[in-house]
């Protein structure tokens, strides 16, 4: 069965078309109008091995709040809606990612209870069209919309790009952990019995 959701989100503030394929192969369609947000985005859906199309029209002449928060919104919408019932995922993951001197870490727990944890902070204000302080609001959403608890933290790092590569690419590689199927496991990894 195919892992997909198509998310349409429109408001005052966004236009929103999201599709999400969690069994695919990084293949990206991106345009939200902000280019290191769509170079981020690049990044998730190749190092997840997700595939990605993101199409968002903003009201960017405001600044990137409205679009980048939204985007997490409808991601975190498709994701829920991709994994449906959660039978047999191992639900779990966690990455300790490499990006040159910065050095990050990411834990997913896919159990149906959103919480957010982050501990990142940034030289700049700004990466490209991006602020900096939206990659907190960017996860934030996606956390509570796929009702996951996501734990991000830079442990060290100098350059503001890097650090931001380096949560993006660290939450597709958990996320890619966690989302996997295993044979092993019958019904969903709970006590409960239910996510």
């Amino acid at each position: 069965m195919a892992r997909t959701a198509t998310v349409t989100r429109n408001t005052r503030e966004t236009q929103i078309t999201l599709t999400l394929a969690l069994d695919g192969a990084g293949k990206t369609d991106l345009d939200t109008g902000i280019g290191f947000f769509d170079h981020m985005l690049d990044g998730f859906a190749r190092h997840g091995l997700f595939d990605l199309t993101v199409h968002c029209r903003g009201d960017l002449h405001v600044d990137c709040h409205h679009t980048i928060e939204d985007v997490g919104i409808a991601l975190g919408t498709a994701l829920r809606q991709a994994l449906g019932d959660k039978a047999g995922l191992v639900r779990y993951g966690s990455c300790l990612l490499p990006m040159d001197e910065t050095l990050a870490l990411c834990a997913v727990d896919l159990g149906g209870r959103p919480y957010f944890v982050y501990d990142a902070a940034f030289a700049g204000p700004r990466c490209g069209g991006m602020d900096t302080q939206m990659a907190r609001e960017f996860f934030y959403a996606v956390s509570y919309a796929a009702a996951m608890n996501l734990h991000l933290k830079i442990l060290y790092g100098a350059n503001d790009h890097h650090k931001l590569e380096a949560l993006f690419k660290a939450f597709a590689k958990a996320l890619d952990a966690a989302s996997r199927p295993d044979p092993r496991i019958e019904g969903v990894l709970s006590t409960k019995g239910t996510l």
